[in-house]
């Protein structure tokens, strides 16, 4: 296995002070990560609701860094427009939401932005085999979507270490993102599994140093 990517980390938004978004997000500028992630969720896909368009809009100028935007919806590419203009860099969506991935990863694409696709934790890699030369990054599910705080599922690993023995085959330079349950306890694993891109949520806005926490993922 060989690492194309220095390790990058992207907290997650969703465990972040509802109340006090703005203030957090400077918070995750301020704390040398790489990466914002921002969890969409429509109450139909996943059994939660969280950001619109309307409510990233607001966010984007608080913060300095790409906005990593994870479409847990239905009918993700009636959408993508909408989160471009609302400041998204980065779009993902799921190979479970729709029927011509192919497609709108394209479309992601022809907005001027990264295109990857998510996989459910019981999703087997061989689905997207297809259209992975149009994935800029891959987005692993290691807790199945929709809530915060879940235990990483350990079976992952491999899911993780073979797609990214297909990536190497073919010669890809697509990145692996791991998002559910990640901490500085199982980290090491996961970017050894071979991930290029760490999601925290919980892990990251519950640490105090939240600068040193950054260092450690970064130097793994």
């Amino acid at each position: 296995m060989k690492m194309k990517h220095k390790v990058k980390i992207a907290p997650s938004i969703l465990s972040a002070n509802f109340a006090r978004l703005g203030e957090d997000l400077k918070m995750v500028d301020d704390s040398g990560a790489d990466w914002v992630h921002v969890d969409v969720m429509d109450g139909h896909f996943v059994a939660n609701l969280t950001f619109g368009p309307p409510v990233i809009k607001k966010l984007r100028p608080h913060s300095k860094l790409p906005f990593d935007v994870h479409l847990m919806i239905e009918e993700p590419e009636k959408w993508l427009e909408a989160y471009k203009d609302a400041g998204a860099d980065r779009i993902t969506f799921h190979i479970e939401a729709c029927r011509h991935s192919h497609r709108h990863l394209a479309r992601v694409k022809e907005l001027g932005l990264a295109s990857g696709i998510t996989l459910n934790p019981q999703t087997p890699i061989c689905e997207i085999e297809y259209v992975l030369d149009q994935c800029d990054q891959v987005l692993i599910m290691s807790v199945n979507p929709g809530f915060g705080g879940q235990k990483f599922i350990e079976p992952i690993l491999k899911k993780i270490s073979d797609l990214r023995q297909m990536i190497d085959n073919k010669g890809l330079e697509t990145m692996i993102q791991v998002d559910g349950g990640i901490s500085l306890e199982n980290a090491q694993r996961i970017v050894e599994a071979g991930a290029d891109v760490l999601v925290m949520g919980s892990a990251f806005f519950s640490t105090d140093d939240k600068k040193e926490l950054v260092k450690k993922v970064q130097a793994l």
